[in-house]
């Protein structure tokens, strides 16, 4: 008898935050887990980030943000997707800036996929 075994490998860089889990308690970053809105680059976590409704989100809301040039946002809206004003999508299209907007499960495997392939990422992630 033959078994197949499913394995998967993910590489961990010690300089680079990988997001471990979504979940009821919260988003475990490395080894710490975050209960409220965090934003986050491969190298940095922004803490005590202002957790502004979706629907009222404008660009100074990511100017922290955008001022460590990431190519992509990844906007994760909690558990369930939710689109931000259609201003904000044409301000980061104008700034030549992807934004990828997903429930916040979807943008933590999405964050660690870019991470990990080196691309200059960035995420919101609301719990």
């Amino acid at each position: 008898m033959v078994r197949e075994a499913h394995l998967k490998f993910t590489r961990d860089l010690p300089e680079t935050l990988t997001i471990r889990s979504v979940d009821a308690d919260g988003i475990r970053i490395n080894d710490q887990v975050w209960s409220e809105t965090l934003a986050l680059t491969p190298q940095k976590i922004f803490e005590h980030w202002k957790p502004v409704p979706i629907a009222d989100l404008i660009e100074d809301d990511f100017s922290e943000l955008l001022a460590e040039s990431p190519e992509v946002v990844i906007l994760g809206t909690g558990a369930k997707g939710q689109f931000p004003p259609r201003q904000l999508m044409f301000a980061f299209a104008r700034r030549g800036v992807g934004l990828e907007v997903m429930n916040t499960a979807a943008a933590a495997r999405t964050f660690n996929v870019l991470a990990g392939d080196g691309r200059r990422v960035a995420a919101v992630l609301y719990p």
